[in-house]
């Protein structure tokens, strides 16, 4: 039987990968360019015995999608720009209370306002360091409106796997283009839930760590009564101010994501076997790159594309081992240098690292990146 097959947009494919994840609750709040998000959800989750809301305002959103999480729903809240920075107190809160939550954040130009309809790769920071203190960091950027579809369903695993919100950050370009999409059968993708109380409720805590560095997880009205803050917590979920318990308390919530990196991060190698030149590029600014290898390939220059999938945590591991290898990176993004600075921190060094930045709006074309790479080669 031959399988589903749709021309989508690339927001619609993430509202389309919520769904198949078994998201149950929507909680958003219109905002360019990431409203067809909410559109689809609002229309499909009825539907199957779901529930939408429009939210009065981003924080509204945020804090709807946590509660709904601690009733056991996989949940999801859609923003861009602006938004995002609304949200980011309630992520926290999320981080520390080890919610579960997916946030698809369409990037588009900024800070503030900016430029609500121009493509943009400049939240990715905000996605590790967006909110204060210390926490776990899990965003993925995909480059394709399948693999919008395939990475929100692995959000979804990941934060129901970790215990965490996991963002999802497509460009506006990414969001908005129309690709021809395959739906998998149910059953195909990997779907997992979260791991459920072993113990009885009079013996349940919600952040026993004798069961690991992520707790199981118990839903509101089951049975099971726990107590949530923002405050650092003991296992049984009350804030406490014991220095060695806060000490515990959050390494173990950042390692918990951070040790378990080969697990989450994913990217794509193409044509880096005898590379001298490696461009290292991620959403929209990725297809460009693909285009600019495979050109310098034909006029005899040694290039090839390492493809961030996961941009947090950051595939360090791999583009150190490259950068043993290869003679330079080039790095093409739409902001002013952000995962360049990081990259340069990974391979200080080994390799140097030349930036292609741009902010006008205006996408990253594979004739500045083949440019770059005669220059550097």
């Amino acid at each position: 039987m031959a399988k589903k097959v749709a021309f989508l947009q690339g927001n619609e494919a993430a509202a389309q990968g919520a769904l198949y994840a078994g998201c149950k609750f929507f909680a958003g709040y219109p905002i360019t360019p990431s409203t067809e998000v909410a559109e689809v959800m609002s229309a499909e989750l009825p539907k199957i015995g779901g529930k939408f809301i429009q939210m009065e305002d981003e924080i509204g959103a945020m804090a709807a999608i946590i509660g709904a999480s601690l009733t056991g729903a996989k949940v999801l809240t859609s923003t861009s720009g602006p938004g995002l920075s609304l949200k980011q107190e309630l992520i926290g809160y999320a981080c520390i209370a080890e919610t579960p939550a997916v946030i698809v954040n369409v990037m588009r130009g900024g800070p503030s306002t900016g430029m609500p309809t121009g493509p943009s790769q400049s939240d990715v920071m905000s996605a590790k360091w967006g909110t204060h203190g210390d926490h776990p960091a899990i965003c993925l950027v995909p480059a394709s409106v399948q693999e919008v579809f395939e990475e929100t369903v692995r959000a979804f695993n990941l934060a129901e796997k970790y215990r965490t919100p996991v963002m999802i950050m497509p460009d506006e370009i990414v969001a908005h283009m129309r690709e021809q999409i395959v739906f998998p059968e149910p059953g195909e993708l990997e779907v997992i839930d979260r791991t459920a109380p072993s113990v009885p409720p009079e013996q349940y805590k919600p952040y026993d760590t004798s069961f690991g560095d992520v707790p199981p997880l118990a839903a509101f009205g089951s049975g099971y009564k726990f107590h949530v803050t923002g405050l650092n917590k003991m296992a049984d979920g009350f804030p406490t101010t014991k220095a060695e318990i806060v000490q515990a308390e959050e390494e173990r919530q950042v390692r918990k994501v951070e040790a378990n990196a080969d697990d989450i991060v994913k990217f794509e190698e193409y044509l880096l076997d005898d590379a001298e030149v490696a461009i290292v590029a991620f959403g929209s600014t990725s297809r460009s790159a693909r285009f600019a290898v495979n050109e310098a390939r034909k006029q005899g220059i040694k290039a090839g594309l390492f493809r961030i999938k996961t941009f947090w945590p950051f595939p360090e591991k791999q583009l150190l081992a490259l950068s043993k290898k290869v003679k330079a990176f080039i790095t093409p993004e739409m902001n002013l240098g952000m995962a360049t600075g990081v990259l340069k921190g990974v391979v200080e060094g080994n390799a140097p690292v030349h930036g292609i930045f741009r902010v006008d709006g205006e996408p990253i074309n594979p004739e500045q990146i083949l440019a770059k790479i005669k220059e550097v080669k």
